[in-house]
């Protein structure tokens, strides 16, 4: 048997004192942490360096003296550095932004402060190359943030648009639909109305959820739970060409967060995945407890210190190069043929992660496939368990008097024939003051307020307010297109679970407006009737 091999040690470059007998100042250049270099203002020839300097870019200190600044420099920079040390700036300090290249090629961006002095009789510079990569990083996370939520802005003030008016589209299309026979020549176009509908609304919870206006309703998940559920689903999107993994941690701890939301980002991610192994390929979902001691950098973001549970979604597909990885959250940018995408999965996704208060991180070579890690923080302890979902049945006709109020005519008037068509008595008005003379003069009991949550003049939350001044046993039911801090106000006013976001359809007014009367236990009217105020 031969002799076992020992490891090599990779040797640091020889550091050699320039004096045996030191001065207090060679004391501290030498020994400072930071890279210390000192150049001939004229030639740039490096004087002296210290120990850090050495450390720092690999050189030894004779090579050092037989170098140049500008050989630590490439090309495109070196004119920016003469400038800085020979030019018009070379009077007094200053930083100058560069990259510098150590022995072994590489490229650190540094901020190199220079100050102009005399050494050995000579005009020099001491220049102080500080690594700012990190600052980079952070200047880089902060443009995208700044970015986004101005993209984010813009999109939800057009989703808040849309939502008006798909909600009479689709509301009246329904309306429509329920009014025609199987056999009526019309009832296909109809349909195909509704179904165009259906995929605008879905377009704009999207746009919604990527600008974190969207009503979330979060509860303590189970993301191994979450994820076997959507597996099922996966196996048929996916198609067979592609193996689907999954890698469930023991003892996860749970999440705090909207399950639809977390089925939203686990189908965007794996649909974004298939599309992307054309030729087959390996789709691998893994769930795991993670815990961050101090803030943990990523493209494009940096972890908090805490407790996370991460999800891990990974392809053996095509990658992404650099370009294409800075723009992947942007609404509407998307690599895929015309047709084949809206652009708006992964901002989605984008969207969900800031919404839940976490974070997502993506790797991705070209030819090496991606893998992107969303994480989600770990719910506390002490929060309830997620409840059952039931389903829903058709709501109930009823005869309470209902008030409605919104500036929007078309809404309004859908919100009244919805109603009205269910034996409601309606109380109409379009603005918060109006809403309330009307209130005054209206001698019998208002079972329910449904009313706009953004108005003019007056809110729907100031309207609220007065209304349960003066009615204290008015139900409330706020409707939006979206608005930033709707759970925030309503859960303010004692209403969290009172909020029906746009569009919504008839049947989901009905089953909204029974839901909440039911709940009251109020007694109905003797007799259904419109009155229009």
């Amino acid at each position: 048997m031969g002799a076992k091999q020992q490891p090599e040690y990779k040797q640091q470059p020889e550091y050699k004192q320039p004096e045996q007998n030191r001065t207090p100042t060679q004391l501290l250049f030498d020994e400072s942490p930071e890279p210390m270099l000192v150049v001939n203002a004229g030639t740039l020839e490096f004087l002296e360096v210290n120990r850090a300097a050495i450390q720092k870019y690999g050189y030894n200190r004779d090579e050092f003296l037989k170098l140049r600044l500008t050989d630590l420099v490439p090309a495109e920079d070196r004119g920016k550095v003469k400038e800085y040390i020979q030019g018009e700036r070379s009077e007094g300090s200053g930083i100058c932004d560069v990259r510098h290249l150590m022995k072994s090629g590489k490229a650190v961006e540094v901020d190199m402060l220079v100050h102009h002095i005399r050494y050995a009789r000579k005009k020099a510079a001491l220049v102080v190359p500080q690594d700012c990569t990190h600052r980079k990083q952070l200047e880089e996370h902060l443009r995208q943030a700044q970015k986004m939520e101005a993209v984010g802005m813009l999109a939800g003030g057009i989703a808040h648009d849309f939502n008006n008016l798909l909600t009479i589209i689709n509301g009246y299309s329904q309306m429509l639909l329920s009014s025609l026979s199987e056999s009526d020549e019309n009832r296909s176009s109809v349909e195909q109305i509704m179904k165009a509908g259906e995929r605008a609304a879905e377009l704009t919870r999207q746009l919604l959820t990527f600008s974190r206006r969207q009503v979330v309703r979060p509860k303590v998940l189970d993301l191994n739970v979450v994820v076997a559920g959507a597996a099922v689903m996966l196996k048929r999107l996916i198609g067979e060409h592609i193996e689907l993994r999954l890698i469930a941690a023991p003892e996860l701890a749970r999440i705090h967060a909207d399950r639809s939301q977390v089925e939203q980002v686990i189908i965007n991610l794996a649909v974004n995945s298939r599309d992307a192994m054309p030729a087959g390929g390996t789709l691998t979902i893994e769930t795991q407890n993670m815990e961050f001691s101090e803030p943990y950098p990523g493209p494009h973001t940096t972890l908090k210190p805490g407790r996370y549970v991460m999800l891990a979604v990974s392809d053996t597909g095509t990658g992404m190069d650099e370009q294409t990885r800075s723009r992947l959250f942007e609404p509407f940018f998307t690599t895929k043929a015309q047709g084949h995408g809206t652009g708006l999965g992964l901002s989605t996704v984008y969207g969900i992660m800031k919404q839940s208060a976490g974070e997502i991180m993506v790797d991705s070579e070209p030819g090496h496939g991606t893998c992107v890690k969303a994480y989600f923080p770990a719910a506390s302890a002490s929060l309830p368990a997620a409840d059952t979902d039931t389903p829903r049945e058709e709501a109930a006709p009823g005869s309470e008097t209902v008030m409605v109020v919104e500036d929007d005519e078309a809404v309004r008037r859908l919100v009244r024939d919805t109603l009205e068509k269910q034996g409601y008595r309606l109380l109409v008005a379009a603005s918060g003051p109006e809403a309330l003379s009307i209130a005054e003069r209206f001698d019998r009991p208002i079972e329910l307020l449904i009313t706009d949550m953004v108005m003019p003049q007056m809110s729907g939350r100031q309207l609220a307010e007065r209304m349960k001044t003066v009615r204290p046993h008015t139900q409330i039911l706020f409707i939006s297109g979206y608005t930033e801090s709707a759970i925030v106000q309503t859960a303010a006013l004692g209403y969290e679970n009172t909020f029906l976001q746009k569009p919504f359809t008839p049947s989901m007014l009905s089953r909204a407006v029974r839901e909440l009367l039911d709940k009251a236990h109020k007694p109905m009217s003797p007799k259904a009737e419109s009155c229009s105020c």
